[in-house]
């Protein structure tokens, strides 16, 4: 995608550095953080620098060639193996850190016999990065299929280009069906309480000029009652054999009225996503994060200093889930860039896959 006419990505490696775009700050202001261990890459992930699953997983492939690159000759394995820990630990929900950690993993021990087990993380660490591109592009061709005319699509988080490497996952198919001419208009849940929707999303679909609007969180279900959502797309950061989702908190009750209402509800996530280890979404790990991100806001005042404000009772506590699972029965259709497919049916073909098995 473009920023002020530059293309970029979301995340990708230069000499050994692990350059991002610092989510953090957008659409405030646009910056580009450097990592140059795996260390500040793993922290990078955790603070949410970068966030969306693939690009979570592209991050972490990175931060694992990273470690590679770093490791003394004579402790290497048990440097790598304390690296991948620590990069696994930082978002426990997001399946393809895991698929991302584990490949570079296998395909560097293969390599090791060869004497280019470093050469080959890194190798193998752009190769998910493009093949995440590739598969945020093909999810936006088959996905705009499903998009009519005029369309009025409400969308939860971000799972736009800044969720993955580039393109987007339930985005894809928006900027897909608009680039041809699709009048599509895009309903922002604002997705309290870090605001992915109204700071990044938002954000994405004016660069883009695509019509839009942020919403409150609880403004989807009115919206929905009142006739005015044709369908709902949103990401995914883990899918269980089954076809239940963990995404975003909140994105429950985007399914739940949409059945209510008799609307489509589509998933759009890459093979990378899946977890076939996992029977239902009853054994996906849920994060947990500080009850500060919902104390508080962020951002520029007036004069352009950022400002921490507090904005909700200073003696309350609060609780804090990053994702909650959203049944198979709730969703109409998985978007991913092999096809579109009801939950849980999936082909043979795919159930073999090592990508789709994700055996650990």
């Amino acid at each position: 995608m473009r920023v002020n006419g530059t293309p970029y990505r979301t995340v990708w490696m230069s000499n050994g550095i692990v350059q991002l775009i610092d989510q953090n700050l957008l659409p405030f202001e646009f910056a580009i953080k450097e990592c140059r261990t795996h260390q500040a890459t793993a922290a990078a992930i955790e603070r949410m620098t970068v966030r969306g699953a693939p690009a979570i997983g592209a991050a972490a492939g990175f931060a694992m060639a990273q470690a590679f690159g770093e490791a003394p000759q004579s402790d290497l394995w048990e440097y790598v193996r304390q690296a991948r820990e620590r990069i696994e630990a930082t978002r426990p929900t997001a399946r393809d850190l895991f698929f991302a950690t584990e490949r570079v993993w296998n395909e560097a021990r293969s390599a090791w016999d060869r004497g280019c087990a470093a050469t080959t993380a890194v190798e193998t660490a752009w190769r998910l990065a493009d093949d995440s591109v590739a598969a945020s592009r093909r999810m936006g061709e088959i996905g705009r299929k499903i998009i009519p005319e005029n369309a009025r699509v409400l969308t939860h988080c971000n799972a736009g280009w800044l969720a993955n490497v580039d393109y987007g996952s339930a985005t894809a198919p928006i900027y897909s069906s608009a680039g041809r001419g699709n009048r599509v208009h895009v309903w922002v849940s604002e997705t309290r309480p870090r605001s992915q929707g109204a700071r990044l999303t938002a954000w994405e679909l004016q660069n883009e000029r695509v019509s839009h609007q942020i919403i409150a969180d609880n403004a989807a279900g009115h919206l929905m009652s009142r006739g005015e959502v044709d369908l709902v797309i949103t990401g995914a950061d883990r899918i269980a054999k089954n076809g239940d989702i963990a995404n975003k908190v909140g994105t429950l009750e985007k399914a739940i009225c949409a059945n209510e209402f008799g609307i489509p509800f589509f998933a759009a996530a890459p093979l990378s996503t899946f977890d076939f280890a996992i029977s239902s979404g009853d054994h996906i790990p849920i994060e947990h994060r500080s009850e500060d991100e919902v104390f508080f806001q962020s951002g520029p005042d007036e004069e352009g200093v950022w400002r921490k404000i507090r904005v909700t009772s200073p003696e309350s506590p609060a609780l804090n889930p990053t994702f909650d699972v959203t049944p198979a029965r709730y969703i109409t259709g998985i978007i991913t860039e092999r096809g579109i497919f009801r939950p849980g049916e999936w082909p043979a073909d795919l159930l073999a896959e090592p990508a789709a098995q994700n055996q650990r």
